[in-house]
């Protein structure tokens, strides 16, 4: 009398050989477990950088803007219109010193809003604060070499802390 192949577990009648295992429960979700609960230390960095950068921003508005109200009432002085350094100052337009003052002003609540959103927000927030750290960079090297190398090196640093795995794993995590 054979049952098959002693070794085989699957030859052997049911009741006999190895117990049955009870069935696995999925967990919720379909037993998918999404990306980090906590925010990644790197998109952490990069949010107080964020933040950072915005302080600058109104800042440097704020001088700026101190710096248009000074071209303007420098124009009206009569005793500087034979002034050779006065001269070049008043070939700055006040109208678009104004508006860097402005643009300052949006760039750091741009920054403020993306700080803001790097908690809750998704691929496109992430993609969209690398566009802000590049662009940022960018700005910073260009017109204003020395004021702006610490925007320079807080706008890299966020491009890459969002950039790199565990941000990706952040940004792409499953929200419930």
């Amino acid at each position: 009398m054979s049952f098959g192949d002693p070794n085989n577990p699957y030859g052997q009648q049911p009741g006999q050989g190895y117990p049955q295992a009870p069935p696995v429960q999925q967990p919720y979700g379909g037993g998918y477990q999404g990306g980090p609960m906590t925010m990644p230390g790197g998109v952490t960095g990069a949010r107080v950088m964020l933040f950072v950068i915005a302080g600058l921003q109104v800042v440097g508005a704020i001088l700026i803007g101190l710096t248009a109200a000074g071209i303007s009432a420098a124009k009206n002085n009569a005793d500087l219109q034979n002034d050779v350094q006065f001269q070049q100052l008043q070939d700055y337009p006040v109208g678009a010193v104004w508006a860097m003052a402005v643009f300052a002003l949006l760039w750091g609540g741009f920054a403020v809003f993306l700080g803001a959103k790097l908690g809750s927000g998704g691929n496109g927030i992430r993609i969209t604060t690398m566009v802000f750290g590049i662009i940022t960079a960018i700005l910073g090297i260009y017109p204003f070499i020395i004021v702006g190398l610490v925007h320079t090196v807080l706008a890299i640093l966020i491009t890459v802390f969002v950039g790199k795995s565990d941000g990706n794993a952040w940004f792409n995590r499953a929200r419930y």
